[in-house]
C-alpha cells in the first residue's frame, strides 16, 4: 500500500509541476503579446523620418 500511495503522490506532484509550467508560459506568452502591442503603438506616435530631416542637413562635399 505504500508503494501505491508514493507513486500516486509522484503523479500528482508530476501533474502539479506540468500545470505549474503550462500556466507560466501562458503568462509569459500573454506578456509578450502586451509588449509587442505597446511597442508598436509606440512606434505609431513616432514622427516620419523623412518628413524631419527634410532641409536640416547640409551636404558639406559639394
Amino acid at each position: 500500500m505504500d508503494m501505491m500511495s508514493s507513486i500516486a503522490s509522484m503523479a500528482t506532484s508530476m501533474q502539479a509541476a506540468n500545470f505549474a509550467n503550462s500556466y507560466s508560459l501562458a503568462v509569459t506568452k500573454k506578456v509578450m503579446d502586451s509588449q509587442e502591442m505597446a511597442a508598436q503603438e509606440i512606434l505609431e506616435m513616432l514622427p516620419d523620418v523623412a518628413a524631419m530631416a527634410k532641409g536640416q542637413y547640409i551636404d558639406t562635399y559639394a
